[in-house]
């Protein structure tokens, strides 16, 4: 619980789901980009011109944006169903690992998309490095930091 914040557990999940669905509407237009961009590029003449491995990292970022579409819009799905039940407990709870879950693939398939970009306008060597600079920006700024800031807090709060 935040220091000097006074409210009752339903003014908590109600505060949750109001953030979480604001975050949500950051991540899905990213995600719906993306897709879309993948369902056009088939139908572009130069796509002809791709290698089978570009093929295979085309089909990999193709699934993965689905599969993060479908975490990420889970959220809002729980929701209508569970409204007015008074689930709101469940509903974040259930959400937030989707929603985490929808992140990493989310990222996963924008670094198979750059990937893919620079491997068919560069090369192999420049289609490494970038991948490697996705992977590690990724990992790094989404997910290592916070993690990293969230121990150090556990830590500052478990000591007497």
């Amino acid at each position: 619980m935040e220091i000097g914040r006074e409210e009752t557990q339903l003014e908590r999940y109600d505060r949750n789901l109001v953030e979480l669905m604001g975050e949500l509407r950051v991540a899905l237009p990213g995600v719906q980009v993306l897709f879309a961009f993948l369902l056009v590029v088939p139908f572009n003449q130069g796509f002809r011109r791709t290698t089978q491995f570009e093929k295979d990292l085309y089909f990999a970022a193709l699934l993965c944006t689905l599969l993060a579409s479908i975490l990420l819009i889970a959220p809002t799905v729980i929701h209508r169903l569970e409204f007015g039940r008074g689930q709101k407990g469940y509903v974040v709870r259930a959400a937030n690992p989707l929603t985490i879950a929808g992140l990493v693939v989310f990222a996963i398939a924008m670094t198979c998309a750059i990937a893919l970009v620079t491997h068919y306008l560069f090369g192999g060597a420049t289609a490494i490095v970038t991948t490697c600079v996705a992977v590690l920006a990724f990992s790094m700024i989404w997910f290592v930091l916070p993690l990293l800031r969230r121990r150090a807090a556990a830590r500052r709060d478990t000591l007497p």
